[in-house]
């Protein structure tokens, strides 16, 4: 039986050029722990990137949230301690305050046609909805893309980010937590998303996934575009609950 409606954000409920939107960000939080510690943007910039690749690790064996071992790893590399008050002060303000006039000129970021119709209609089926983004951005960052989402006065009863999340996209084990976290179980779920390596969790742990986009992935129970979603969604949520309870 589908209980909840889970939703990617960006390309799915946001329209964004996220490749713009990661350099920008990459290089204005570069500049800001430059000013912070001295060290040189470009060094502070790959070593962001090399932190990725630790939060992404599929070999993590640790139970650490994505933002600890972000932090551990860039200290470790440029001796910065981005998880100590200070720092973080200056962080959250950026975050906070000049990241949200951000999403004009290149990045130009707008709602997703059709995005915030298909989490109301999901509302409208007594379905509960929450928004499982990629957690590798701090929650004001994640916030600050919800606004421009149109979304952010949605009642998703998590959103996921680096603080609250010990994996990242594919991986089971995040969406396993997930779940849990909402009390649920992955086949009670719906995953709603544009990326097939991404929004289906691996290994397969029994989620469906709706995929919006251009493709036609074999494991996707339904494709087609976001605008066309809400129209769609009670007659998927009877299927999938027809083959239930089989």
């Amino acid at each position: 039986m589908i209980k909840a409606v889970l939703f990617d954000m960006d390309d799915t409920l946001l329209d964004i050029n996220l490749t713009a939107f990661m350099a920008l960000y990459a290089a204005d939080m570069s500049r800001i722990l430059s000013e912070i510690s001295g060290e040189s943007p470009l060094v502070l910039a790959a070593a962001l990137g090399r932190c990725y690749l630790a939060m992404a690790d599929p070999k993590r064996a640790d139970g650490l949230t994505n933002f600890q071992v972000y932090a551990r790893q860039f200290r470790r590399i440029t001796g910065v301690p981005v998880d100590e008050p200070h720092t973080r002060v200056a962080l959250r303000f950026y975050e906070r305050e000049l990241l949200p006039r951000r999403g004009s000129g290149i990045v130009a970021a707008r709602p997703m046609p059709g995005g915030r119709e298909a989490v109301e209609m999901v509302c409208k089926l007594g379905l509960r909805t929450a928004l499982a983004t990629n957690p590798s951005f701090s929650g004001p960052c994640i916030h600050t893309r919800m606004k421009w989402a149109n979304i952010s006065d949605l009642p998703f009863e998590r959103v996921s980010h680096m603080c609250n999340s010990t994996r990242l996209k594919p991986s089971a084990r995040y969406y396993a937590e997930f779940t849990s976290a909402l009390g649920l179980h992955p086949e009670e779920c719906l995953m709603v998303g544009n990326d097939a390596r991404r929004d289906f969790p691996r290994p397969d742990i029994g989620m469906r996934t709706i995929y919006v986009g251009h493709a036609r992935p074999s494991k996707a129970i339904w494709s087609g575009r976001m605008s066309e979603l809400a129209s769609e969604l009670p007659a998927i949520v009877d299927r999938c609950n027809v083959e239930d309870a089989r």
